[in-house]
């Protein structure tokens, strides 16, 4: 099975139609965002090309491809934009090759592991710095932000290609990080 990953969208429709172009090109099964997927919240600014409503139609007219967790921008007022569930606070995805434990990263993360088991993913969002580590048996996978990537990283998201996780630049699809 193969999942395309993305987060920290914040309401960007140009990183979104740039993103379902490299979709397009990979053919995951699944994509899975990990929340903050149209308000840009306090901190970070207003970003460039900022159009939420445009945003939310493109993720609606994805939305069968979709399974999104909550992030810590993301209300009530978010999800009645959105056709799809997004308000849970984490998912997990199990899929024959591995389980997945998704969700934003402002609650679950490396300093506060879910109780998910040894050889699984936690994957998340939240930092807006992509990476791949191993905490203890724990692999912790984090896409970056396709639309306000932080220190110093240029756009990027995840991707699972049926054997290993990659991180990618959303320019041009190059991998930055495999596992």
């Amino acid at each position: 099975m193969k999942l395309l990953f993305f987060s920290d969208v914040h309401g960007v429709p140009s990183a979104l139609k740039k993103l379902f172009e490299h979709a397009d090109a990979l053919h995951p099964d699944r994509m899975l965002l990990l929340g903050d997927a149209l308000y840009h919240g306090p901190r970070n600014g207003v970003p460039d090309f900022y159009d939420p409503v445009e945003a939310a139609d493109l993720l609606n007219a994805r939305m069968e491809m979709i399974l999104a967790v909550r992030g810590n921008c993301d209300s009530e007022v978010d999800q009645m934009m959105l056709r799809f569930p997004m308000m849970a606070d984490y998912t997990q995805l199990d899929i024959p090759e591995r389980r997945f434990f998704l969700t934003h990263g402002h609650l679950w993360n490396a300093h506060h592991l879910p109780p998910i088991g040894t050889g699984n993913v936690l994957a998340h969002g939240h930092t807006h710095v992509p990476g791949i580590a191993r905490v203890g048996e724990v692999t912790i996978f984090n896409p970056g932000s396709i639309s306000l990537p932080k220190s110093g990283f240029m756009p990027t998201f995840g991707f699972f290609d049926g054997e290993k996780l990659s991180v990618r630049q959303l320019k041009n699809g190059e991998i930055l990080f495999t596992e």
